[in-house]
């Protein structure tokens, strides 16, 4: 079976794209979706599950919004992180083919100076708090997202360029490094990869087609996942889509 995460940067623009690309990928038993941008009473779900899916979600209008499509039914479900009051929809989590799914569109941060940086960290606090809980009920657990964190320089097209500013602080890596040390394996890392593998291209400056960009859309496995894990990879396809998302999905295959 495999997994996946894909910010789609608004599912009513791209749920054609979503439902082409699932049909194209059958052996993808379960897709976590990033900053649906749609509010609950206007998702989709009739349309998702008459193509054959299950399907749960949380949204809010114009921002953010998570989900999670499945091929096999959903269940244990938790919105947002129960003990950070958020009124923003970033994370879903629920059980599918026995692994325990963890869906998280992460805070982008802006600057290091900017009032939005002390939110992402101590939201990247309140994750790692609820990853040791989850962890500790479920051994098979994944977390799948745009986590807005490139973790080495080698997932930065030009290190250069964005040294030690947002996405790729000492303050971000360090989070991530501490979600690591729980136990959990970044599963692109399992396998010789290509040089310059990225998730995430800018609209602007041509940057796909010069291939400038991030790798900060991750999945992060147990260690019983990680045991099972054959393969990772980013699929660019779908960003040569006519009017695609700025990023890509990721894929773990599980054996």
């Amino acid at each position: 079976m495999k997994i996946a995460t894909w910010n789609v940067n608004s599912l009513k623009v791209r749920l054609p794209q979503v439902l082409d690309w699932l049909n194209a990928n059958p052996d993808v038993t379960a897709l976590c979706l990033q900053e649906t941008k749609m509010d609950d009473p206007v998702f989709p779900k009739e349309e998702i599950e008459s193509a054959g899916f299950f399907v749960e979600f949380a949204g809010q209008k114009t921002y953010n919004g998570v989900a999670i499509i499945a091929r096999e039914a959903i269940s244990d479900v938790i919105i947002n992180l129960p003990e950070y009051p958020d009124a923003q929809k970033r994370v879903i989590t629920a059980t599918v083919a026995g692994i325990r799914l963890i869906g998280a569109y992460i805070p982008n941060g802006q600057a290091l100076d900017s009032e939005k940086f002390p939110y992402k960290m101590a939201w990247l606090a309140a994750m790692k708090a609820f990853l040791i809980e989850q962890m500790a009920l479920h051994p098979k657990l994944a977390l799948l997202g745009d986590y807005n964190i490139a973790p080495e320089d080698r997932d930065v097209h030009d290190i250069t360029k964005w040294q030690g500013g947002n996405l790729v602080s000492p303050q971000e890596r360090d989070m991530f490094a501490q979600w690591l040390q729980l136990g959990l394996v970044d599963s692109f890392r399992l396998f010789d990869q290509p040089e310059k593998s990225f998730s995430w291209w800018d609209y602007r400056g041509f940057s796909f087609k010069k291939n400038a960009g991030l790798r900060i859309d991750h999945i992060l496995l147990s260690p019983a996942l990680a045991a099972q894990c054959t393969a990772c990879e980013i699929d660019i396809e779908p960003r040569k889509n006519e009017r695609p998302s700025d990023h890509t999905p990721v894929i773990a295959t599980l054996s």
